[in-house]
């Protein structure tokens, strides 16, 4: 049996998706794990954002590749996924035939949304995509996560809420807000732990949502 393949996936751009998937596979990586970040999307900034890292020899480095294309990136992922502990696939921006792929393919799918209603929106696009998928794929985990949330207001509870409404995601009371330490830190390919000087309070927000899915 393979590694676990986790998507960090929605329909809709600029919800800090990128950003969280590097989270996720460097604080694998720094864990011990064997991770392996497959880039599906377009815009190819998770592949950039680790080009930068490994430019800057920054341990551990993470294995990368870039898939666009969902039969490529189903391919690609079912022929290696047994070298690695954990996939971590960085999918979407829009539907697209590897968002769809890499759903199929996931143990675990984790949604970032921002508080705003039209996010929430798109939430049901997802959700609808993830129902599909489940079709053919037995005990795929779906999740909700706020993310660049507000660190004050109700709107990360409205945006809760909301997410009730679709019982193929479970909404997960972890959100990561929006600081410039977490936005600081991928663009040099890092993940918030790594940073300096430290932002204890990103760092606490990062463990609890690590500690939720894993």
């Amino acid at each position: 049996m393979g590694g676990k393949i986790i998507t960090v996936g929605s329909t809709k751009g600029g919800v800090g998706k990128t950003t969280l998937a590097l989270n996720i596979a460097i604080a694998r990586a720094m864990a011990g794990r064997d991770v392996w970040l497959v880039d599906a999307d377009r815009q190819a900034t998770a592949s950039t954002a680790l080009a930068i890292r490994g430019e800057a020899d920054r341990l551990p480095a993470i294995a990368t590749a870039h898939y666009a294309d969902g039969g490529q990136l189903r391919t690609q992922v079912l022929h290696q996924r047994n070298k690695f502990e954990d996939i971590v696939i960085d999918a979407g921006g829009r539907d697209s035939t590897a968002l769809r792929a890499a759903l199929v393919l996931s143990d675990l799918v984790v949604v970032p949304f921002q508080p705003r209603s039209i996010d929430v929106w798109a939430v049901a696009d997802i959700a609808a995509l993830i129902e599909e998928a489940r079709a053919m794929r037995d005990g795929l985990q779906a999740y909700a996560v706020l993310n660049m949330a507000d660190t004050a207001g109700t709107d990360n509870e409205d945006a809760a809420a909301a997410v009730a409404d679709y019982p193929a995601l479970q909404y997960l009371d972890t959100p990561i807000r929006r600081r410039k330490s977490i936005a600081n830190a991928a663009g040099n390919g890092m993940s918030v732990l790594e940073l300096t000087p430290r932002d204890d309070k990103a760092i606490a927000e990062l463990n609890a949502l690590l500690q939720s899915l894993f």
